[in-house]
């Protein structure tokens, strides 16, 4: 089966939250619970339910930081991450401050989402959603 663009980003941002949350080897409630609410407000079109998926992820994720592959791991879904970029970065900048501290690792993955890995759907998405500027 086909995932639509849609899921495709729903099920990419899952696993963004879940690397986020897991990198610094420090998983806190406030983190667990805002992910639960990620989840529950997305509009899942898979035939594999979320839970089923959430557990998965869980699994492959901390198999990646076990084996010291998680940029790459994170490089695997970055493209479907910019279908909707300005979605995904409010994400990870949620579940990266929602414990009150921002890790050395959680900040790297911020800082190469922002510099390389969207900063062009970034870009791009910040100009179509911009005014025509008034002319006199």
């Amino acid at each position: 089966m086909q995932l639509s663009s849609q899921q495709s980003f729903n099920q990419a941002l899952v696993r963004l939250a879940v690397l986020l949350y897991q990198i610094d080897n420090k998983v806190t409630l406030t983190e667990q619970d805002y992910l639960e609410e990620l989840v529950n407000s997305l509009e899942w079109e898979s035939p594999i339910c979320p839970e089923a998926f959430l557990n998965d992820v869980i699994y492959q994720t901390r198999k990646a930081l076990d084996t010291g592959v998680a940029m790459d791991y994170l490089r695997e879904f970055k493209d479907d991450l910019s279908f909707d970029a300005h979605r995904a970065m409010e994400v990870a900048m949620t579940i990266t401050g929602v414990d009150g501290n921002r890790s050395e690792e959680e900040t790297e993955i911020l800082s190469l989402l922002t510099h390389k890995m969207l900063a062009k759907a970034l870009v791009n998405g910040s100009r179509a959603n911009q005014q025509p500027a008034a002319t006199p």
